[in-house]
């Protein structure tokens, strides 16, 4: 019964009827109402916002203030998808890198995925016109290159977060990520605890393998051409190792210089030489590396001490995508084969396709 009808009815009544009125109602309300069933009671509560908004979020061409919890964000970085689905949110479009994987999406955040099919963002130019159409109230490009241009046509369809100014393009941390992230999307007390429970497994693995503090480690791309992209200092999977420990030759910094990696030719190979080695390489290379008498001369590769991650693979895409969610798997699987190669009984090897 509406409220003004109530009123209506009682005004002229007297106290004791009202009384009267009220209890025989409350009874027939109490009687009428179902037991929750059990499912009801176990189901969780949705997940709600722990950070009070608006929020302010500082970056490359400004800041951006949102106003309001979002609902429907768009994932604009190469990763960025990853940081979301952690702090339980959908996104509903997402960008693809490599790998082919549903909904550019790999195994390790598919649960956190569920039944969600989000629009896939090609790699290449960003459609406006496809992005306005999903109607974001967020959108997000931590892990990118975008350009001041690109921002401002994105800040004209949603509140748009770009990457950070303190760092190269495609040189935010992964810690500052998920903060960064978690704040923007109202999951700032999740996202901290996120990064606490890997900076832990980062410290175990320390402490599990003491031989990693002060050896030196190279990880680096071999590209089309047989060249060496190897990593610097503003580079994520670089800053993985030294996480473990490890220290990286001073070179490649001085090399690389605002740059996330420094190149080097195939008649550098010997500038390769490290405690231990990653490469990441594709079919073609990683043939072609067996019969290079350049390469198969460098100290840390005549020792067997150099490891192999096929580019498209999924321990490579866990390295490559460094984010929350694909931290934990990339340690189980890495850390045995970075701890085999300083102990200098390596025998793994991981080929092309797996």
């Amino acid at each position: 019964m509406p409220a003004s009808d109530l009123r209506n009815l009682l005004g002229s009544r007297s106290p004791l009827v009202v009384c009267l009125f009220l209890a025989l109602l409350l009874a027939a309300c109490g009687a009428g109402s179902p037991e929750p069933s059990p499912q009801a009671a176990a189901s969780p509560a949705p997940e709600v916002a722990d950070t009070a908004f608006p929020v302010t979020i500082n970056h490359k061409y400004g800041s951006t203030e949102i106003r309001e919890d979002p609902q429907r964000v768009v994932s604009v970085g190469l990763n960025d998808h990853d940081a979301i689905l952690a702090l339980g949110v959908k996104p509903v479009a997402v960008r693809d890198w490599f790998g082919d994987q549903p909904f550019a999406t790999w195994p390790w955040a598919q649960d956190e995925l569920g039944d969600a099919q989000p629009v896939v963002l090609s790699l290449g130019d960003l459609d406006f016109e496809q992005i306005a159409g999903l109607r974001p109230d967020l959108i997000i490009g931590t892990y990118s290159g975008l350009t001041n241009e690109e921002y401002t046509k994105l800040s004209q369809i949603a509140p748009a977060v770009a990457q950070s100014g303190d760092y190269p393009d495609y040189g935010v941390p992964w810690d500052e990520q998920m903060l960064i992230i978690g704040r923007a999307i109202g999951r700032e007390g999740r996202a901290k605890k996120l990064v606490a429970d890997v900076e832990a497994q980062f410290a175990e693995a320390r402490e599990a393998h003491p031989a990693f503090k002060g050896a030196t480690a190279i990880v680096g791309l071999v590209r089309d051409d047989g060249s060496y992209n190897l990593y610097g200092s503003h580079d994520h999977r670089a800053r993985i190792l030294t996480s473990l420990g490890f220290e990286r030759p001073a070179w490649i910094d001085e090399q690389a210089g605002d740059s996330y990696f420094a190149n080097v030719s195939v008649e550098q190979a010997h500038r390769l030489d490290a405690d231990v080695l990653i490469l990441l390489v594709d079919e073609q290379r990683h043939s072609a590396l067996a019969n290079d008498p350049l390469y198969q001369k460098v100290n840390v590769v005549n020792d067997g001490r150099d490891i192999l991650l096929d580019v498209n693979g999924t321990l490579s895409g866990a390295y490559s995508l460094s984010a929350v969610l694909r931290l934990p798997y990339l340690l189980d699987e890495l850390v045995p084969q970075l701890a085999a190669a300083v102990n200098g009984d390596l025998v793994i090897e991981t080929s092309p396709g797996s």
